[in-house]
């Protein structure tokens, strides 16, 4: 069992999507369950995580600077194979410890960040090891942890909104500065695919199984086909922004600041326009 502080974590990540209080709010954090090294039993731990791009995350193994390596990573190096929560999506995942010139890469990135993680460095003598948890194809459609169509899709819409109110905070400490910080094009790049992901999905699936059942919403998705051609335009730009030489941070603030206003509105709209019809066909 984790221990009570653990617990409660655990409890309220799992009650509210991802989204809990206190010492982890506003924090990006998952859950990640691993199979005992030695007992085989099963593990649920809150650990924070960084975006990768692709179909990876990272996470640190720092245990607070302490001397040993945390339960979970012994577990993982035993049992490769984790399972990952991240409110929304429930998947397995293949957990890859880096090494080399990728895990210092990683490691810089995370420091650059939050300067914590070179603090618990400086308290051990053993490396602190970066983890690649790279997400196991699933055959089936992916597992939404939401009870009706309609639901599942306000829980990712509001995945993306949280997610970029993140990057706009991580944006605003760039305020006066001249680059944007490694990580943080990193999230606004991975931000970007997974809308794109996400648009894609409505385009070639969930918007034609709706026209062919509701031939009435044809004008409601020929909106909503319209807006992710305005909001790709705009996530083309955000990305030119942050990959630019220099990565000029006021740039990139504007950009961020115009994909939120055009991208809230469109959720808005389409969770009034959709989800009534999801959940009646549901």
């Amino acid at each position: 069992m984790p221990n009570p502080f653990n617990q409660q974590v655990i409890d309220e990540f799992r009650a509210n999507h991802g989204r809990v209080g206190g010492y982890f709010e506003g924090a990006r954090l998952l859950l990640l369950t691993t199979t005992g090294a030695r007992t085989g039993t099963r593990h649920t731990t809150p650990v924070g995580y960084f975006p990768d791009g692709g179909d990876r995350v990272l996470v640190i193994a720092s245990a607070g600077g302490a001397d040993q390596h945390p339960d979970w990573y012994r577990n993982l190096l035993a049992h490769p194979q984790v399972t990952v929560e991240s409110g929304t999506f429930t998947y397995e995942a293949l957990a890859v410890v880096l090494e080399g010139a990728e895990r210092d890469q990683a490691w810089a990135r995370a420091v650059e960040t939050d300067t914590g993680w070179a603090a618990y460095q400086e308290k051990t003598d053993r490396l602190i090891p970066v983890v690649a948890l790279h997400t196991l194809p699933n055959p089936g459609p992916p597992n939404i942890n939401a009870s009706s169509p309609g639901e599942a899709i306000k829980v990712v819409h509001d995945v993306f909104r949280r997610e970029l109110a993140l990057i706009r905070k991580e944006m605003a400490t760039t305020e006066g500065g001249t680059t944007l910080g490694a990580q943080l094009r990193v999230n606004c790049l991975t931000f970007c695919q997974g809308l794109h992901n996400h648009h894609t999905g409505e385009d070639t699936i969930l918007f034609p199984h709706l026209e062919n059942d509701h031939p009435s919403t044809a004008p409601v998705l020929a909106r909503l086909r319209e807006e992710h051609e305005r909001i790709a335009d705009l996530v083309t730009a955000l990305r030119r922004a942050v990959t630019a030489d220099g990565s000029d941070p006021a740039a990139a603030r504007t950009e961020v600041e115009r994909l939120t206003r055009e991208l809230e509105a469109h959720l808005t709209y389409e969770e009034e326009q959709l989800i009534p019809l999801l959940d009646t066909d549901g």
